[in-house]
């Protein structure tokens, strides 16, 4: 546990160093220096901004009274109090930090061992007296294992702490790691003993979805287990365990609301610019699992939502399920190695043929971007799959992600964009060949050539996380390329009419509401028009807008399809249609209480059903997002391949083999 401490000191000093954080004291105590992710830095700038939010508002509402004191428990190497003195923000205030013992004392001895520290602290030379390490006119440091609650309130008392004046309690990822009766007793101790005060903490929520699985896993790895989750498993019961223990306001949110609703539009906007980004799952996924809660007592509530500009619709509670979806694992295919990625595509070559291509995941048990494709292919009722061979005399694959694959012909499909890293440009258009009898003798007899394009569609293609979608005007084939992002623009909304075969651009008149752009959306033909569901929009808010681009006489009109309940916001699913019915496949949304299963849309009535996904026959968590899926109408079975992501700093996790969803109970004809 004590080693959490100087691993976060490390990374707030990252994110600092690029200037997701203002902060200049967090490199002298850090100690070492080390370059984080930017997803890593995106987490602990939320994080800091949450308990800034609260410190300010504390220090705001006690300005005109005479003496305040903040009381940071776990505090580890943190700057605050170097931060509040050098603004001039604690001219009535005395900061309390306590650590255990040794993290205490290498503290102190950074400080006094540091001209830029010492000088903002006066040294009062009282240290040494039993547990505290370090005492200034403002500042203390104590060394005490917060579980003993006797001992700490010893020691404070002897440190000067007075429980009459206003206090701020903050505790940043700490009551977690601590025994449940431990921590209930130190929030309990905290509101008995000081007639007013706040509570801040800031720590993991959800252990028991995907994410929540392997956020967990990471931390019993660590030796550094997460206690509070069992018992205080969501924002509510947290909420309750405080208004139980004796405060008497508590507000508590998750990240993601407390990223909508309390940060700037502009300073959104700033944070999202500072390096190329493209982790969006992950991020909210992280911000879903995380809260921020202030509890007070005897003063005005520590929280005060800055009130965005565009309210954001806040689901209230659980999405009713209508059913739920049995979800099983292939049989025959368990430790086939390639499937094991995520970004990747997967097309139906032939019947009961599927080619994967691209995307990052497992090649021979290193992470990489996968260079090898791989084809599923089922013959006697079971599915058998194969890495695949490559024809490629000059070319070579490219490595992409976030491309699609159109299957146009018996022998051709069209590769469309992608990207390699998130600071490139979008990749181009790429032919792949097949044979036309690859289905005769199974997977491993399947050979694919890639041929390069130059066509002059080709600004068409630098983009990712885009759609392509087959349809039809005035009896002609076309490919309709919309949305996505570019190394230049976070999100599209335009559009491209590729003929087919030549792929020439082709000038389309479309008229109607135009929709917002958007990337990580879904599309499927539909009577030779195409429905667009979802996605992530301008401000990385996902979207639950469902549009129809509908054939006219002259061209195309932009439909909206009203759905009742109005669909969750979701991006990083996957869609497909089967008899007037819209199917929508996991993705992520902003709801905690629960993940994106099934989606079912009546196209002509509007009618909206949610199912849950069924995990029980699996032995481990199925991740719904990044991944892609194959309908097989014939046997009304959904075929999940690869899916997951970069979990934050807690590993990566992929789907270990391909899932089958059995849907012919929720697909019943009506």
């Amino acid at each position: 546990v004590q080693g959490t401490g100087g691993s976060s000191a490390v990374s707030k000093c990252s994110a600092a160093a690029r200037g997701y954080i203002q902060d200049r004291f967090l490199r002298l105590l850090a100690g070492r220096q080390r370059r984080r992710a930017p997803l890593i830095h995106r987490g602990y700038y939320i994080r800091a901004r949450a308990v800034d939010h609260c410190v300010q508002d504390f220090l705001l509402k006690t300005q005109s009274l005479a003496r305040t004191q903040i009381l940071s428990l776990g505090a580890g190497f943190d700057s605050l109090y170097f931060r509040l003195k050098d603004m001039g923000l604690l001219h009535h205030t005395v900061v309390y930090e306590v650590d255990f013992p040794n993290v205490a004392c290498q503290k102190a001895t950074l400080i006094k061992g540091m001209k830029e520290l010492s000088a903002l602290v006066q040294d009062t030379g009282r240290e040494g007296l039993g547990a505290i390490t370090f005492s200034g006119e403002d500042y203390k440091l104590l060394g005490v294992d917060l579980s003993e609650l006797s001992e700490l309130e010893r020691t404070l008392e002897e440190a000067g702490l007075n429980n009459e004046i206003p206090t701020l309690f903050i505790a940043e990822v700490v009551l977690t790691y601590m025994e449940n009766t431990r921590s209930d007793a130190l929030i309990q101790w905290a509101a008995e003993h000081f007639p007013q005060a706040c509570f801040l903490v800031y720590e993991q929520v959800h252990p028991e979805d995907p994410f929540g699985h392997v956020m967990q896993q990471h931390f019993r790895q660590l030796n550094t287990a997460l206690h509070s989750l069992a018992q205080y498993p969501d924002c509510e019961a947290q909420q309750r365990r405080f208004l139980g223990k004796g405060w008497t306001e508590c507000s508590v949110m998750d990240m993601n609301e407390f990223f909508t609703c309390c940060i700037p539009e502009d300073e959104q906007q700033r944070m999202q610019t500072l390096e190329p980004f493209d982790e969006y799952e992950e991020w909210h996924l992280k911000c879903s699992h995380y809260f921020v809660l202030a509890a007070s007592k005897g003063m005005e509530p520590s929280w005060t939502p800055l009130l965005p500009s565009v309210t954001v619709p806040r689901h209230a509670g659980p999405v009713w399920m209508a059913g739920s979806v049995p979800a099983a694992v292939c049989a025959r295919l368990s430790g086939v190695p390639g499937l094991r990625r995520y970004g990747h595509c997967s097309v139906l070559i032939k019947p009961n043929v599927i080619l994967t291509t691209g995307g990052f995941g497992e090649e021979h048990g290193q992470h990489c971007r996968m260079r090898n494709f791989h084809v599923l292919s089922k013959r006697a009722g079971y599915w058998e799959g194969a890495c695949v061979t490559q024809n490629i005399p000059d070319e070579r694959w490219d490595e992409r992600l976030y491309h699609t694959v159109t299957c146009l012909s018996d022998t051709l499909a069209l590769v469309v964009g992608g990207r390699t890293s998130p600071s490139s440009a979008g990749l181009g258009m790429l032919w792949l060949k097949f044979p036309e009898n690859c289905n005769a003798s199974g997977p491993d007899d399947v050979a694919v050539e890639l041929v390069s394009l130059q066509p002059a569609a080709e600004a068409a293609a630098l983009r990712w996380r885009h759609s392509t979608t087959e349809m039809t005007f005035k009896g002609e084939q076309y490919l309709f390329v919309y949305g996505g992002r570019s190394a230049l623009e976070p999100v599209l909304g335009d559009w491209y009419f590729l003929h087919i075969p030549e792929l020439s651009y082709t000038v389309i008149a479309v008229e109607g509401p135009v929709p917002e752009s958007r990337h990580s959306h879904s599309a499927c033909s539909w009577e030779g028009g195409v429905l667009i569901a979802g996605g992530l929009g301008a401000a990385e808010q996902p979207l639950g807008s469902v549009f129809l681009l509908r054939e006219l006489e002259h061209g195309f009109r932009w439909q909206t399809i009203e759905t009742h309940p109005p669909l969750v916001p979701r991006y990083s699913h996957t869609a497909h249609v089967h008899e007037g019915k819209l199917l929508l496949v996991g993705g992520v949304w902003f709801l905690a209480s629960s993940v994106p299963g099934i989606t079912v849309i009546d196209l002509m009535t509007g009618l909206c059903l949610d199912y849950v996904i069924n995990v029980e026959h699996l032995e481990w968590p199925l991740m719904l997002h990044n991944h892609s899926s194959i309908f097989l109408r014939n046997e009304k079975e959904l075929l999940v391949i690869g899916g997951g992501g970069n979990c934050f700093s807690f590993g990566t996790h992929l789907n270990p083999e391909p899932v089958s969803l059995g849907l012919s109970s929720i697909l019943i004809s009506h």
